[in-house]
């Protein structure tokens, strides 16, 4: 474990890195690779008019590589976050421009695929039944992946709990947003249990208790700065991947029944990590104003759990029966992903290292691609 005074080092780091990264335009996030740096120069320019794209859309060369997750999840995260709060100083008008809309299809084909692949065997020990909710728990039942509560609650340093935030704000500093997508696609009963929980995310008309703000307190408990998307240069590809699944399962109507699913699954698996979250930070000796995020969801998702399980998710394959089968998908996706993510933790501390990617200020990506980019925008 970290001394104070290497947490102070620690601490101080991330600070510089966040604050300039705060004062800066997009032009702060690091490319990792040549599909994410052709990405940042085209949004660094208002899009061209009129548009001209290929017919047969995003060059052949362009593909979802598994090897290459880094450069493939970036790209990813930054077309996804056009569809969210968007981009300092990126023109809004590349939301939907049909060049970058090309290159997102492609990325997502290739994740999907990639996803199914990894919950396949989840999926497959589970059975058949026809009981949405009996599957839903047994799927979660069945969930051996490692206990990084337990750690954080008996054993973490605060350096350690300090990346642990950094990588969950990718999605807790947005929290309940890619799910919110499916509001419009659900009718009746799933409608209405999906509006219940996601009140409650949003702070039940009170935005001071909004989740994502009570995330952002806990964040500065910690010494860390609470910036929307501060820290994306340190979070490795296997945090972006986890933040893009619950986007890509929500931005698509026909898998609906997938972030009905995913949704399903992180408040059935919530209550008791919540609870040693933040008896771990209890154990390190911080306030319970940093440790209300944690807190609060130890009593509102013992609630939801219910409510996802039944009024929602069972509510809807029983009124769209062809949607049953993504629901279990969805679900197995929340469980592989906050897997993945607690291995790689828990893997770097073990070896006494980081989890978090380190930086390198002034290397940029090498230009390959750019034109092939720029050319699709022309």
């Amino acid at each position: 474990m970290l001394s104070h005074a290497g947490y102070r080092a620690f601490l101080s780091s991330l600070k510089l890195k966040a604050k300039m990264i705060s004062r800066l335009t997009r032009l702060s996030i690091q490319p990792r690779g040549a599909l994410s740096s052709a990405l940042l120069r085209c949004l660094a320019v208002p899009p061209p008019a009129p548009v001209k794209v290929p017919a047969d859309g995003i060059p052949g060369s362009w593909s979802y590589d598994v090897a290459e997750q880094d450069d493939a999840q970036l790209s990813l995260w930054l077309l996804y976050e056009l569809h969210y709060r968007g981009i300092d100083g990126v023109d809004d008008r590349w939301e939907w421009h049909p060049a970058l809309l090309a290159i997102a299809r492609t990325l997502e084909a290739g994740m999907e695929r990639d996803l199914r692949q990894a919950v396949a065997g989840r999926l497959a020990s589970e059975g058949k039944t026809t009981d949405v909710a009996t599957a839903l728990q047994l799927l979660v039942a069945d969930d051996g992946g490692p206990q990084l509560s337990s750690y954080l609650a008996r054993h973490a340093s605060r350096a350690q709990y300090a990346e642990f935030l950094i990588h969950r704000s990718l999605y807790h500093l947005k929290e309940a947003d890619p799910h919110s997508w499916a509001i419009p696609r659900l009718t009746g009963g799933a409608k209405v249990a999906l509006v219940e929980i996601q009140s409650d995310e949003y702070g039940g008309g009170r935005p001071d208790r909004m989740h994502a703000q009570l995330f952002a307190r806990t964040m500065r408990g910690l010494g860390l700065t609470d910036g929307y998307g501060a820290y994306i240069n340190e979070v490795p590809a296997v945090t972006l991947r986890w933040a893009n699944a619950m986007t890509l399962l929500g931005l698509h109507r026909r898998l609906r029944g997938a972030i009905v699913g995913h949704l399903a699954a992180l408040e059935m698996t919530s209550s008791l990590p919540n609870r040693r979250y933040g008896n771990g930070l209890r154990r390190l000796g911080l306030d319970p104003e940093t440790t209300d995020f944690f807190d609060e969801h130890v009593e509102a998702d013992a609630v939801h759990e219910q409510i996802a399980m039944h009024d929602l998710a069972a509510t809807l394959a029983s009124d769209e029966p062809q949607v049953a089968d993504d629901i279990l998908f969805g679900a197995a996706v929340a469980l592989q992903t906050d897997t993945d993510i607690a291995r790689h933790l828990l893997a770097c501390w073990e070896r006494g290292e980081s989890s978090l990617r380190p930086l390198s200020p002034g290397v940029m990506a090498p230009d390959i691609g750019v034109q092939r980019v720029a050319s699709l925008t022309r």
